[in-house]
């Protein structure tokens, strides 16, 4: 494992992994609002009804609909406890033109930028950070926030580049997992070329995409195995205009969050069953109620199986194709992403009748 449980670190590292937390849990929340929320009122907006996530898309191994939707808002920030060393620039597009300075924003008209540009907004202590980060989200490629590296002494974070390419070929990034997990000795070839198909298209199961997409979650999960070479914990999170989704890969795991529609009646279950009064899960879980039902957020977390994990004996093993690398581990409805008293609301929906009946059934899920 790259990254040292809080047991293994000093107390001040300690005290930056708790803040660096902290950070994250806002985060957490701006992202589900952006990525979500955001793009549902674009919808709204522009009278287009939404096109909400099929639970059959939420399986392993689900296959999304190729679509892609302009309302729907895509990004990829990366978020690390620590600071990019500068041995890594060969893979991660960490250069002086593309820092977060004001010469460098005005020269790529990523932002409309006054006289009295305020430095210190791309500091995640900033006030103005949340609209500094909105700005830039909608940017091609990646935005990275770390350690500031100018002030190791203390514990604050910067938004401290735009445009971050992230430039390790998808084949080396599956090599290092296969290496790691015992599938191949050194080199991805080395046991034909069905073989080497085989382990890309685990890659991608791995991190609970379908295979060989592309676009900006394809970037996240590469970033994310390279980013295993540095010893900290890392965040990623990616939206997509195909998936619908916020993907977020971090030490945790994979997780996905979507927008479902529940109706009226799976409502009353749902709040009969939790013991919640309806009028108060509609105040703080339902971010809109359309004629045939209540809007919601539903996340689910994903595990690997013990074929994606490294064998206890440590032996160089066979892929086999068939087996599923990862399952479902948690699925909840999430309370509105600024709600501060409201637990999120253990549900199973991808293998219940909740949006509707599963393909298994030949029906369609919504």
């Amino acid at each position: 494992m790259h990254w040292l449980y809080r047991e293994e670190l000093s107390k001040a590292d300690c005290l930056r992994r708790s803040y660096y937390e902290l950070l994250r849990d806002d985060l957490d929340a701006y992202m589900l609002q952006f990525s979500l929320i955001d793009s549902y009122q674009n919808f709204c907006a522009r009278q287009i009804p939404y096109p909400f996530v099929e639970k059959r898309e939420l399986k392993p191994r689900g296959r999304i609909p190729d679509v892609e939707w302009d309302c729907q808002n895509a990004f990829l920030v990366i978020f690390l406890e620590n600071s990019l060393p500068v041995a890594h620039k060969k893979y991660i597009r960490i250069f002086e033109d593309n820092k977060t300075t004001k010469t460098n924003l005005l020269r790529s008209e990523a932002l409309i930028l006054s006289d009295q540009f305020d430095r210190t907004q791309k500091y995640l202590e900033s006030a103005r950070f949340i609209e500094f980060l909105k700005e830039l989200l909608p940017m091609d490629y990646a935005l990275l926030i770390q350690r500031n590296s100018y002030r190791k002494a203390h514990s604050q974070y910067i938004l401290s580049h735009f445009h971050v390419r992230i430039d390790w070929p998808i084949i080396e990034a599956a090599e290092d997992l296969a290496r790691g997990l015992r599938y191949i000795s050194k080199d991805i070839y080395e046991k034909g070329d069905k073989y080497a198909e085989d382990i890309q298209k685990k890659f991608f199961e791995y991190y609970a995409l379908p295979a060989m997409v592309g676009g900006r979650r394809t970037a996240a999960i590469v970033a994310a195995q390279y980013l295993r070479k540095i010893p900290c914990i890392t965040t990623i999170y990616a939206g997509s205009c195909e998936s619908r989704a916020l993907y977020r890969i971090s030490e945790r795991g994979v997780s996905k969050a979507v927008l479902i529609k529940i109706s009226d009646k799976e409502v009353e279950q749902i709040c009969q069953e939790k013991g919640i009064p309806i009028r108060r899960f509609r105040q703080n879980y339902a971010l809109a109620s359309e004629k045939d039902g209540d809007v919601c957020i539903f996340q689910t977390a994903y595990v690997h199986t013990s074929h994606a994990r490294p064998p206890d004996d440590g032996k160089l093993r066979e892929i086999k194709p068939d087996l599923n690398w990862i399952r479902v581990d948690t699925q909840h409805l999430l309370p509105k992403p600024r709600d501060w008293k409201h637990p999120p609301i253990p549900l199973n929906v991808i293998y219940s009748k909740i949006m509707g009946p599963s393909e298994d059934d030949g029906l369609s899920s919504v």
